[in-house]
């Protein structure tokens, strides 16, 4: 069974770190990469294996240790990634990325919805979720309260 965590080589620290997809990953289940997209798309790889970690271990959880143990699970980790890595993509790094915009003409009025408020990576509850990343939340209100 080949190792599904795949090692990658920072070009810029020079090290080796463990992201849970490659380059070749992300063209397969996104789309093939620009050369000028490539670098950064490298590094994003790093960035959102690393934050998924952090989420997994907020929730008590390795990460690492799960990929390992399910052929499966590793399949959606490397989704997810993809996902995020697709997305931070799409996002445009020299002007605001809207996904909406109004525009009047006599009353000089516009509008519109920014696609990431604040930019950024970020990654959805729907993604922790199929990770199993989420924390469960239960309570109980006692409406009477105790005698």
């Amino acid at each position: 069974m080949k190792n599904p965590v795949s090692p990658q080589r920072n070009q810029a620290r020079g090290d080796t770190v463990k992201t849970f997809a490659t380059i070749e990953d992300l063209e397969i289940l996104w789309r093939p990469l620009k050369e000028s997209e490539k670098a950064r798309a490298c590094a994003l790889l790093e960035t959102v294996s690393d934050s998924l970690r952090v989420e997994a271990q907020k929730v008590g959880k390795e990460l690492d240790i799960m990929v390992t143990g399910s052929v499966s699970y590793a399949s959606v980790v490397k989704s997810v990634v993809v996902d995020v890595v697709a997305r931070t993509l799409m996002t445009s790094t020299d002007q605001e990325p809207m996904t909406q915009t109004t525009e009047s003409a006599l009353g000089y009025s516009w509008s519109g919805s920014y696609l990431v408020p604040g930019g950024g990576l970020f990654i959805k509850n729907s993604e922790l979720s199929r990770l199993g990343l989420r924390k469960q939340r239960y309570g109980v209100i006692d409406f009477y309260g105790k005698d």
